[in-house]
């Protein structure tokens, strides 16, 4: 939010340097981002205020004028422009009175025409023009750094005084506020004035009025609201005989300070009044609208504030066909959507130059329905801006109000009836208890009542002092406690523009932000802080993270809750299985986040179909709970912390020096990882690994073993769960694995051992199995029985076929033999070799084969 100072002097003296209220603001939560300065470059000698005292045509071009520019130095000057807003006046005679921003040969502007970006400065030379000399140049907004603007010249009030340097008359600061949600009074400029006059004690004036006009007639629409949770308030205002066209030069410019562009009359004075209250608005063209209801029966058009139905598009403002979805609030007539409501308007209704009568809208939307529209259609605006962070309904008629008068004033329209007001869901008054003890003890410091209610008043909130609880206040609305309270007590209400202030703890920080956070002292505590013993959980989670990390994973931080319809994609095409039982939550956001979720598989394919959209490979990992109702105790369900795994796409990442290989992440890559993970917890010698089945995995399918009992799966998505998710033709890989487990109260530090300055001895054993002997098995036995001479057990063969007997297989390991304190001689070999055989033989059944 840019806001221009000299706009804000408006509403408000302060005595502060521009530097102090930056700082002021900024330590009482407004975050001032930068301070602009409008024309800090400019030449004061070369860029003047000037007065148009002549328009003519070119005597060699069709779009071109020539212009002669008083700027108060004696004789005017001549100069060649095609700028529309003056190309109108050519040869009319007389003109009204036209002030300009003048600049003449040597003065510094932006190079309109540039397509570098940022745009350069350069100086402007005296130069011919189809054979005219132009002494220099009429401004756009553009070349004096202003705007993007350039469709016209920079036209300045009427009472701007000529000659007058533009360093003088334009200069103006703009501080740039960047706000937190809370923070939504920022984003109107009597919103700051508040916090201005409650933070240097200055005094806000007097506000413009916005009374609504009561005119001696009838109602030119009717009004509907469907659905009062998401339209608390609707005020539509019709104003017949506009004259639509450009904004006056000091609206232009205040609009073009706070960086909005100006467009015309009608949409810079709404949008004039969104910048000045906060509150969005919106003007469509009512004999467009009367068109539209022309085949219907009744008189008037109805203004119906509704969802979308099934299948229901529209063109907004922008140009775009919008596919609209069932929870998508909308304006309506009864030929079909006009807006989408508190994010864009519809082309169909749009104000043009031929606009005469228009309706001007000023309503109240759901906050959170309003972003979900936002977002779903990639459309955000700074209508929506406002509404999701929270609008006030009282806030619809005042400004309703003061666009009214702007219009009726500027454009020169009146209304064409009295202003129609649906107020269904009107905005609560609440009451907020406060005691002196209780606002110390949480910030730390010594104010006694008193101190805290002028605070609380600077702000607007009303506080009286009470001996105790109003009776129909309990103890439970006093900072959440159930107990008597002994002392005097504050019964604040907050004023009505405040939709933030809830509870004690709001303004316990608000009388923090006045007396000011710097002034909070340092509280020593009074005893040593007691030990606690380690978390093996949270630390083994450390490990794992920093570990995973270390090898090139990302960490997905995903959302403990889903939806429904995501958690049964996993399920929906197995055969015999009963729903599944979920958390329901009593508040979603939305109902993409209406229940806990059970599986953090869930989690992972959200985020990898997301996360596709802009890149084609994810290798990530996820740590978070799942949460099981039929394993809790009722009425808390079972949380079962977990890691969670997914990978997809090309293992390595390609880049200009070298494009990424075709190799794509599989099952055995997901093993090694995790065998890797065992390995570095010293929990390796106690996994197993077993072929699996699970509705969620294909037929590459493993169970994660530690002693015997089952921690986790690991394998390929199930095609069908693939195509449940959009990912067919994409192999998956996905493993999840209990965390509990891994968490050992003392990990087994492993030793390091001196490196031998013996020779080792290689050989390779092959063993004869039956197919369900797993490879680990037989070197679990080979390592048990090599001891501390066995340095080094790996697989190099695997066999199948003739002349093995069926359903058998040969699997063949090279084995690294090494002592650290003599070199080996045959007969040890040898033993450890019969060693070896004898109990791989005893504990797998695989036999050793010779030759």
């Amino acid at each position: 939010m840019l806001v221009p100072l000299s706009w804000l002097r408006e509403y408000v003296d302060w005595d502060l340097s521009t530097a102090d209220l930056e700082e002021a603001l900024t330590n009482s939560g407004l975050e001032v981002t930068g301070v602009e300065t409008t024309g800090e470059w400019w030449d004061p000698e070369a860029l003047r205020v000037g007065r148009v005292v002549g328009v003519h045509p070119h005597p060699d071009a069709d779009r071109l004028v020539l212009v002669d520019v008083d700027d108060g130095r004696g004789a005017s000057e001549r100069v060649v422009t095609g700028a529309p807003n003056l190309f109108r006046f050519r040869g009319t005679g007389e003109l009204p009175v036209l002030k300009v921003a003048f600049a003449r040969a040597g003065a510094t502007l932006v190079d309109a025409y540039s397509e570098e970006r940022p745009r350069p400065r350069r100086k402007l030379k005296a130069s011919k023009i189809r054979g005219v000399r132009s002494a220099g140049m009429v401004c756009s907004e553009l070349e004096l750094g202003l705007s993007e603007e350039h469709e016209g010249i920079l036209l300045l009030p009427e009472d701007a005084p000529v000659g007058t340097p533009l360093t003088e008359y334009l200069r103006d600061e703009a501080v740039e506020l960047d706000l937190t949600p809370d923070m939504a009074r920022g984003l109107s400029m009597i919103g700051v004035a508040r916090e201005v006059a409650a933070l240097t004690g200055g005094r806000l004036k007097s506000l413009p009025d916005c009374s609504l006009p009561e005119p001696d007639a009838s109602p030119q629409v009717e009004l509907a609201i469907e659905d009062p949770e998401l339209c608390a308030r609707y005020v539509a205002v019709a104003i017949d005989g506009v004259q639509v066209g450009p904004s006056p030069a000091w609206m232009q410019q205040r609009l073009a300070q706070a960086g909005v562009r100006a467009i015309n009359n009608i949409v810079d004075i709404t949008n004039y009044v969104m910048l000045e209250w906060g509150q969005p608005l919106h003007a469509f063209d009512l004999d467009l609208l009367r068109e539209r209801n022309r085949d219907s029966a009744e008189e008037l058009p109805c203004i119906t504030v509704r969802t979308a139905r099934p299948g229901e598009q529209m063109r907004t403002l922008d140009g775009q066909q919008r596919e609209l979805t069932e929870s998508m609030l909308l304006i309506t007539d009864r030929a079909g959507p006009i807006a989408i409501a508190g994010v864009m308007g519809g082309a169909e209704t749009e104000v043009s130059a031929d606009t005469r009568t228009i309706l001007l809208e000023s309503a109240t939307f759901d906050g959170i329905n309003n972003r979900r529209t936002s977002q779903a259609l990639r459309l955000h605006s700074e209508a929506s801006h406002r509404f999701t962070r929270g609008v006030p309904a009282r806030m619809a008629e005042a400004a309703a109000g003061r666009a009214t008068r702007l219009i009726c004033e500027l454009t020169g329209g009146r209304m064409a009836g009295p202003a129609v007001d649906l107020y269904v869901r009107r905005q609560d008054e609440s009451r907020i208890c406060l005691t002196a003890s209780e606002v110390n003890r949480q910030l730390g410091m010594q104010l006694d009542l008193d101190t805290i209610r002028k605070a609380l008043h600077r702000l607007d909130i009303e506080a009286a002092v009470q001996d105790n609880l109003p009776d129909d206040i309990d103890g439970e609305g006093l900072f959440g406690l159930f107990r008597k309270v002994d002392e005097p007590v504050l019964v604040c209400t907050p004023p009505w523009f405040r939709l933030d202030l809830r509870i004690p703890a709001d303004l316990t920080e608000e009388v923090a932000r006045i007396v000011g956070y710097e002034d909070v002292g340092l509280t020593w505590m009074r005893e040593q802080i007691p030990g606690h013993e380690s978390n093996h959980l949270l630390d083994s989670e450390e490990r794992i993270r920093d570990l995973l990390s270390g090898i090139g994973l990302q960490e997905i931080v995903g959302y403990s809750y889903s939806s429904r319809e995501h958690h049964l994609r996993l399920s929906q095409h197995a055969t015999g299985d009963r729903e599944p039982e979920f958390v329901q939550l009593a508040n979603p956001l939305s109902p993409q986040r209406s229940v806990m979720r059970r599986d953090l598989l869930v989690s992972a394919l959200e985020h990898l179909v997301h996360n596709l959209r802009y890149e084609d490979r994810l290798a990530a990992f996820e740590i978070g709970l799942e949460f099981r109702p039929e394993l809790g105790t009722a009425p808390f369900p079972a949380e079962l912390r977990k890691l969670q795994f997914v990978l997809t796409g090309t293992r390595e990442v390609g880049d200009f020096r070298q494009p990424a290989g075709e190799d794509t992440w599989d099952f055995y890559d997901l093993k090694g990882i995790l065998e890797l993970l065992f390995n570095r917890l010293n929990l390796d010698h106690r996994i197993t690994w077993a072929a699996a089945q699970d509705h969620r995995y294909g037929p590459y399918c493993a169970r994660i073993e530690l002693d015997g009992e089952s921690i986790g799966l690991a394998g390929e998505l199930h095609p069908l769960v693939r195509s449940a998710w959009d990912l067919d033709g994409r192999r998956v890989v996905v493993g999840n694995v209990e965390l509990p487990p891994l968490a050992a109260p003392s990990w087994q530090v492993k030793q390091m051992q001196a490196i031998s300055p013996y020779p080792s001895v290689i050989e390779d054993m092959a063993f004869q199995m039956d197919m369900g002997i797993t490879a680990q098995a037989v070197v679990q036995a080979i390592r048990q029985a090599g001891g501390e001479l066995l340095t080094n057990v790996e697989l190099f063969d695997l066999y199948a076929g003739e002349p093995l007997p069926p359903g058998t297989k040969s699997l063949a390991w090279r084995l690294t033999y090494q002592a650290v304190d003599h070199s080996l001689n045959d007969k040890e070999v040898a033993r450890l070799r019969r060693r070896i055989a004898r109990t791989v033989e005893h504990r797998t059944g695989a036999v050793l084969r010779e030759g």
